[in-house]
């Protein structure tokens, strides 16, 4: 099941971290996404957390009725996050873990530990034909468990890998992510990559051909401050390609 295609999320999150930094409607969300899609966007991606530190529950609403392009909805597996997106239908939800001391998300979900929990909110979000992804470290056996409950989809943490400064450690850390894209392909899933990828580690990442999509915000926002969020989209959409030719 590899991907000849990449698709590209664009995280529009800390678009709103700015406007609630001081309120008001500015920067405005919905122009953001118009940006990003001219871009080359191929999904918008947001987070709706508990807290509500940055994106807001109208904002979900306002993209989801403003815009064509598909929107990923990231949120906790509670019943309130769940009601959400049962009643938003966007195109597909993923299942991340949160906690409100952390500054972004620290790591995959624990699917194994919480099974019982998430079978219960998967079929739920399946029910109303959303896509359902689950945040995972790239550990095989969380991949199974997935598998396990119905969950087709997978997005490896790439945290990790990003993090990693010398070459030893970055082969390692891209060998797990590989290996874990090729245990899930095997199982028939589909795999999606994120978090903390940039315009310098993202070509490893998207150079791996199973993996069908990545999904990124904080590197395209903070290149989009000196050329346009626009500009910053459409230059890491080439580097997407150029991993694929």
């Amino acid at each position: 099941m590899k991907s000849k295609s990449l698709r590209l999320g664009v995280n529009i999150d800390h678009v709103a971290t700015v406007r609630q930094a001081r309120g008001g409607q500015q920067p405005d969300l919905l122009k953001a996404a118009h940006a990003a899609i001219k871009g080359g966007a191929d999904i918008l991606t947001v987070h709706l957390r508990e807290d509500r530190r940055h994106i807001q529950d109208t904002d979900v609403y306002m993209l989801r009725e403003s815009i064509d392009t598909p929107l990923n909805l990231e949120l906790a597996a509670t019943s309130e996050m769940v009601n959400i997106a049962c009643s938003l239908e966007p195109w597909a939800c993923c299942l991340v873990p949160e906690r409100r001391a952390e500054v972004t998300t620290e790591g995959g979900l624990d699917v194994i530990g919480l099974a019982k929990q998430l079978k219960p909110v998967v079929e739920a979000l399946q029910d109303k034909s959303i896509e359902v992804s689950v945040f995972l470290d790239p550990d095989n056996r969380q991949i199974k468990v997935a598998q396990e409950l119905g969950i087709s989809t997978i997005e490896l943490h790439t945290g990790n890998y990003s993090l990693q400064t010398s070459q030893a450690s970055i082969s390692q850390s891209l060998n797990q992510l590989t290996e874990s894209a090729n245990f899930a392909n095997q199982l028939g899933m589909h795999v999606h990559a994120g978090h903390g990828l940039n315009y310098e580690n993202v070509f490893a990442v998207a150079s791996i051909e199973i993996v069908e999509e990545l999904n990124i915000g904080h590197s395209i926002i903070a290149a989009a401050l000196f050329e346009g969020l626009e500009n910053a989209v459409s230059r890491m959409r080439k580097k997407l390609s150029a991993a694929r030719e």
